[in-house]
């Protein structure tokens, strides 16, 4: 997922590759037939960006979900929850 979301900051020329960009995920596991599956996953993306870069930046994170591979394959069987630690910093 970060491949797809470091494209969307680059394109918008907002550097995402060194540590400005990470993140953290967790599946939520339930078994509603018996049967163990991955109903959520969270996505947490804490992201360094240089001042002045903020709406580009949310405006890349609202949206590259429906050009993402992975959630395009998982859309209607896993939940997906996205949320974000923004920090900038002077050039």
């Amino acid at each position: 997922m970060t491949g797809t979301l470091s494209g969307a900051l680059e394109a918008r020329n907002i550097p995402a590759k060194g540590g400005q960009l990470t993140a953290e995920f967790k599946g939520t596991i339930e078994a509603p037939d018996k049967v163990l599956k991955i109903t959520r996953i969270d996505c947490h993306y804490h992201l360094t960006i240089p001042k002045g870069k903020r709406e580009a930046a949310e405006r890349a994170l609202n949206t590259f979900e429906r050009n993402c591979p992975v959630a395009q394959t998982l859309k209607g069987c896993v939940e997906f929850h996205h949320e974000w630690t923004i920090q900038e910093q002077e050039s």
